[in-house]
């Protein structure tokens, strides 16, 4: 098994509970990994040997501002143009095995940790030259342009960008931070939050930002609104705006999850293009 946790698919038997650890509720919904079957999975126009697991779009009472899928691309499989939105932007992270990834006409090879951020408008594809299935983290925005401002397509891995530490946390709470926070250019930010044993968020955190959780190592007890709700790798978590949330690290080993939010934009009120 690698460092990050990928669903498997496969089918429960008969035999099996259909009790699970499911919840969706208004402020917050949790797909816990066992419901990540063979059955639930879609296929992909333009891609090929490949099965996905849509687990955020854009509908009434989920996410708004933001898609998630985990794709999974067998030996032989590809899609040579996998974006066919000209305004969506998007941020690819491997959880297992190797693809190539060509952007501008480069081919790039992401290996697990590999990081990927694809601008509105870049042509990008992917192809699995492996004997091995791929898995990543496919997690798509509409990119709201700012005047003065545009971001560009990068390619990068968990590995070469060092956590930054929180204020005042002795090392147990860090956070790897793929671009500049302080870059206007970019409107969502994919980071990874990094929580050693005990570590906890302090506070019900209660703010605009909507979240996409999906939870790589280790496990936890996390507030959701007014539940505490027990999380372990391969679970995925959505949050709308302002759903209070906390999180305490029981351990054994690290707690990881890859976190989406929309960031650095004026509240949008009217049609009006946004000032530089």
């Amino acid at each position: 098994m690698g460092k990050y946790y990928s669903p498997e698919g496969g089918l429960p038997p008969q035999t099996h509970l259909t009790t699970e650890r499911a919840i969706v509720k208004e402020a917050y919904t949790v797909i816990p990994k066992g419901v990540l079957t063979d059955i639930v999975t879609s296929n992909l126009p333009g891609f090929s040997n490949t099965r996905a697991w849509i687990i955020a779009r854009p509908i009434s009472g989920f996410a708004t501002t933001f898609s998630q899928l985990i794709v999974e691309i067998g030996p032989g499989g590809a899609a040579p143009k996998a974006e066919f939105e000209a305004g969506v932007e998007g941020v690819v992270f491997v959880t297992k095995g190797k693809v190539n990834l060509t952007l501008g006409g480069e081919v790039h090879e992401l290996e697990e940790g590999g990081y990927a951020y694809l601008a509105a408008g870049d042509a990008w594809g992917l192809e699995n030259v492996s004997d091995d299935v791929v898995s990543f983290h496919w997690i798509r925005k509409a990119y709201e342009r700012l005047e003065g401002y545009e971001a560009k397509s990068f390619v990068t891995s968990d590995a070469e960008v060092a956590p930054r530490e929180m204020p005042n946390v002795n090392g147990v709470w860090k956070t790897t931070r793929f671009v500049d926070p302080d870059d206007l250019a970019h409107d969502m930010h994919v980071n990874i939050v990094t929580f050693q044993p005990g570590g906890v968020i302090p506070f019900p955190e209660t703010h605009v930002m909507e979240h996409g959780l999906y939870v790589l190592e280790g496990k936890a007890m996390y507030l959701l609104n007014n539940d505490w709700v027990e999380v372990e790798a391969g679970d995925f978590m959505w949050l709308r705006a302002f759903c209070p949330q906390a999180c305490y690290a029981g351990g054994p080993g690290e707690f990881r999850y890859l976190l989406y939010k929309d960031v650095n934009r004026q509240v949008r009120l009217t049609g009006a293009p946004l000032p530089g």
